[in-house]
């Protein structure tokens, strides 16, 4: 017995089966067309895309060297520059300590002759106070002093009067 339902056409596939070589050819066309639209434009524009991105990608690679070189270079710069920061650090650090230790010698020498003054000064002090005390001792006691004779005294008036 032969079933009779298995020849309806319910797959699309099917349906289609009865002009494969229809379809085929259509594909075929369209394959060639879109090949051949290419190589028009290929030759039309003179340009292939393959050696392009060949050049392409060499001018990349080259550009990248430069590049590296440059940020080689600028590296390079930028720690000598650092190291001669870093010199010149140590000699400003080195004056500024020597410029410390200038200072510190002379502050003890101004705290030196701060106390030298102030001992000349408690000096010239005690002389003074020793000095009015000595005038005071001498004012204290009178010095006796002698009186001419009354015949010098008038003998001395006459020769002032004269001359």
């Amino acid at each position: 017995m032969i079933d009779l339902a298995q020849d309806s056409p319910s797959n699309p596939l099917l349906r289609l089966g009865a002009q494969p070589i229809a379809l085929t050819a259509a594909a075929l066309l369209l394959l060639i067309a879109g090949v051949t639209s290419i190589a028009i434009w290929r030759a039309y524009t003179g340009a292939a895309p393959e050696p392009d991105r060949v050049v392409a990608s060499r001018q990349l690679q080259a550009r990248t060297a430069q590049a590296s070189e440059q940020l080689v270079e600028k590296t390079k710069g930028i720690e000598a520059t650092q190291q001669e920061s870093i010199d010149q650090l140590q000699v400003v650090q080195d004056q500024l300590q020597t410029m410390k230790r200038l200072m510190a010698a002379q502050q003890a020498d101004t705290k030196r002759l701060s106390e030298q003054v102030t001992s000349l000064n408690e000096s010239i002090d005690n002389l003074r106070q020793s000095f009015a005390s000595a005038k005071a001792t001498e004012v204290e006691t009178p010095s006796v002093t002698r009186r001419k004779p009354v015949r010098h005294r008038v003998a001395s008036a006459r020769k002032r009067s004269r001359g």
